[in-house]
């Protein structure tokens, strides 16, 4: 009789995800993860190589999220705010996939791809087909950066975060859109 299973590839992920969360990257092991869905850590391994798949699975999961996020948007400030509202949700996971540093794994590039879709499409609307991936960069760019910073806790002379939030998405979509 074979043994059943304990946990699904998608449990892990899961509780993965709300490690990095709670605890940060560092915090982020096998052990930890096994131990959050009821496992020891060599059963983990039969659906996990290693802590660098987890962490690209996380990485990977995140990319799916942003992606269904944005998907059908057809505003450019409905698509950033719901960008930023990602960073907010998940904002450990934003940064892991954002600026993921040294010794990160790199994602599978369906994922990338998913969730740079929706951005490419509202580029080509705004810039045209010619100038779509600039305005693409420039935009994950702007917002990213933001983003960051206000994650970080970066802004510091007062004022008001959201009111800048939107300045910004607001001249950052005028920039790219074609004359």
């Amino acid at each position: 009789m074979p043994t059943p299973e304990r946990t699904s590839l998608d449990a892990i992920v899961n509780a993965a995800c709300d490690l990095l969360e709670e605890e940060g990257l560092a915090s982020l092991t096998m052990a930890a993860v096994a131990a959050r869905v009821g496992v020891r850590a060599p059963s983990l391994y039969k659906r996990v190589r290693d802590r660098s798949t987890l962490i690209r699975l996380v990485a990977e999961a995140t990319l799916a999220e942003l992606g269904a996020r944005l998907d059908g948007v057809r505003d450019p400030v409905e698509l950033a705010n719901r960008y930023r509202a990602l960073g907010h949700a998940r904002p450990a996971a934003f940064q892991l996939v954002m600026a993921p540093g040294p010794g990160i794994p790199p994602v599978d590039e369906h994922y990338r791809q998913v969730a740079t879709e929706p951005i490419l499409r509202i580029s080509v609307e705004l810039a045209g087909e010619e100038h779509a991936l600039d305005a693409a960069r420039t935009l994950t760019a702007w917002c990213a950066g933001f983003i960051s910073m206000e994650l970080n806790g970066s802004f510091q002379l007062g004022g008001d975060v959201d009111r800048a939030w939107g300045f910004g998405v607001e001249r950052i979509v005028a920039a790219i859109t074609r004359g």
